[in-house]
């Protein structure tokens, strides 16, 4: 695994744990983890149950008993840590958004497909399409369940970003994320939707917003001096995003992506609205799904809160008995153990790169689409006070 922070304690937590409660076809063995500074590098393996360390992410590539590469390090690393991975025949595992842009998506899912030919695969890491609850709503929605879909809202909600001294992380700075709220979370609710539906955004039309223009300097990129307090820099990417999309099944979606949502701390929601009824989650109740059957009779109508908890629902006969939770970290053992399978039996896991692509599209058109103000229409009637507001 290249990479330990918050992403990398939740893959180790997925990778070890995942052999404990599923019957794997093979058992992962958590073999290096690769970071740039060999102290908390090693602190981490030994905190997370990782044999060895390195601070050069060539050798996992290099390595001939390494098969599986996991990518939990930022955007503007991703492409060319798994183009030399799968180059290598190693299988990939990528963390999203694929890549910082969509040249650089195109790149990886191009050394994807070749490496397909060979009997190597990748994947990218939409862990919340794997919350029983939201894999459930797919089945739901793939059934007929919810008859034909009209209208999808999805909207991610944060709030670490409200407070103006944050400071400034590698998330805040384009160069190294690609993009804010869109791409860390934004690119969540378009999978999710996605998956959910089985249709795939077309065209869009959004507005960004960034509220809090500069921020303080972290103290290790402030330099000496102890001046770190005094001083600031340009935070380069959105703090909001908002757009319409059309699907290409004929749905209608709205969509939010925001770290700015005062009191909201990880609230991703979407609800999918159909000719026959409607399903909802919200991975703030993760445990859960509302369905709405439109064909109920009239006096027994509403939206019906499922416990996501039974052994027959997805992924969940490993677990617990009915009405034990799992949390946001069961997504992860379930990533692991999908991805596992699928590399044993010699099929394309999901998503796919070529998947991941697709998403990072949609996120450059809701780029492209703000940053040519095309997303607005003046109705005409604006008061004087008003007039020269995009």
């Amino acid at each position: 695994m290249i990479g330990h922070g918050f992403m990398g304690a939740a893959h180790s937590q997925g990778w070890r744990v995942a052999p404990r409660f599923f019957d794997l076809p093979a058992r992962p063995e958590m073999a290096l983890l690769v970071g740039r500074n060999a102290q908390t590098t090693s602190a981490a393996a030994d905190k997370w149950g990782w044999t060895e360390t390195s601070t050069d992410w060539r050798e996992a590539v290099a390595r001939d008993d390494i098969d599986i590469v996991d990518i939990v390090t930022p955007g503007h690393s991703h492409v060319e840590i798994a183009v030399a991975a799968l180059a290598a025949g190693k299988h990939v595992l990528c963390e999203k958004p694929l890549a910082n842009t969509a040249t650089e998506a195109q790149a990886m899912a191009d050394a994807a497909a070749r490496a397909a030919e060979h009997g190597v695969f990748a994947m990218v890491g939409f862990t919340y399409r794997r919350v029983p609850a939201a894999t459930l709503a797919r089945d739901l929605v793939a059934s007929g369940a919810v008859g034909e879909i009209r209208q999808v809202r999805a909207a991610y909600l944060q709030d670490w970003l409200v407070d103006a001294e944050v400071p400034l992380a590698w998330r805040l700075q384009k160069d190294l994320a690609g993009s804010g709220a869109l791409g860390d979370i934004g690119a969540h609710a378009i999978d999710l939707a996605q998956f959910i539906t089985g249709q795939r955004l077309t065209s869009v039309s959004g507005v960004m917003q960034t509220f809090v223009a500069e921020r303080p300097l972290l103290a290790s990129s402030a330099g000496l001096g102890g001046t770190a307090a005094a001083e600031r820099g340009a935070v380069t990417v959105d703090d909001v995003a908002l757009f319409t999309g059309r699907f290409d099944g004929g749905a209608l979606g709205s969509f939010e992506a925001t770290r700015m949502s005062t009191g909201r701390k990880n609230a991703l929601r979407i609800e999918v609205a159909g000719s026959r009824g409607a399903v909802s989650f919200d991975l703030e109740d993760l445990n859960a799904l509302g369905f709405y059957d439109a064909t109920a009779p009239e006096g027994t109508r509403g939206f019906t809160r499922i416990l996501v908890t039974e052994p027959q629902h997805p992924y969940l006969a490993a677990w617990w008995p009915a009405g034990h939770m799992l949390g946001y970290e069961h997504g992860f053992t379930h990533q692991a153990k999908d991805f596992v399978e699928a590399i044993v039996a010699g099929t394309q896991p999901e998503p796919s790169f070529a998947a991941g692509l697709q998403v990072q599209r949609v996120l450059a058109a809701v780029e492209q689409s703000a940053d040519a103000g095309s997303a607005w229409t003046t109705t005409g009637d604006a008061e004087p006070a008003l007039a020269g507001r995009p």
